[in-house]
């Protein structure tokens, strides 16, 4: 078993208003760089890193104890390519995460704000994708996925207007690495994802 913690935060208050060197964060600085936004309690990121070993993967969350559930289970696997941040998922992306820095983000189930009244919570808006583009690297991918179909259709057509990230076929996780969400509504209903390259 790991014995120190797997989590992470700005040390600093300049850190704090970032960027931070994520990459320095593991050992191996050099590999793809995946960010689970929003990880919850962890099932598809501790899936999904146990799967590829030779891949960092960053979780983030807002929520202490999802956090502190994440990481006492990641240092029991041994999962040494896994490190978490404690920090809004907005201010980490436009704020905390470096130019360029992340291949991969997964995306799965955001805060729908259903209420119409609520839609400008939402975090799919003009400044966050500003942040996804300028974080994500050359080639670097999102997926996304909801089980909201208004907001769905609100973010494909966000996507599509945007001519920074072009349409790849969609991720659909494997069994094993489906979030616990997920596992409770797939077959109740239908699930929207989409997943875009930055262009």
């Amino acid at each position: 078993m790991i014995e120190e913690s797997l989590r992470v935060e700005p040390a600093t208050e300049a850190e704090w208003l970032g960027p931070l060197a994520v990459r320095e964060f593991f050992a191996h600085p050099e590999r793809r760089l995946e960010i689970d936004l929003g990880c919850g309690k962890g099932r598809f990121l501790l899936a999904r890193a146990a799967k590829h070993p030779g891949t960092n993967f960053l979780g983030i969350d807002r929520m202490l104890r999802r956090i502190r559930k994440v990481d006492n289970r990641a240092r029991r696997l041994d999962l040494i390519n896994i490190r978490l941040m404690r920090v809004e998922a907005y201010y980490a992306v436009a704020h905390l995460l470096p130019r360029a820095a992340v291949d991969a983000y997964y995306i799965f189930f955001p805060d729908p704000w259903p209420k119409a009244r609520h839609e400008g919570h939402r975090l799919f808006n003009a400044p966050f994708l500003d942040a996804l583009h300028r974080t994500l690297a050359p080639e670097g991918v999102a997926h996304v996925a909801t089980d909201h179909l208004p907001y769905f259709e609100q973010l494909s057509g966000v996507f599509a207007g945007d001519a920074r990230f072009a349409p790849v076929a969609p991720f659909a996780p494997p069994e094993d690495e489906q979030t616990d969400f997920e596992r409770y509504y797939i077959g109740q209903k239908p699930i929207g994802r989409l997943s875009v390259r930055r262009a």
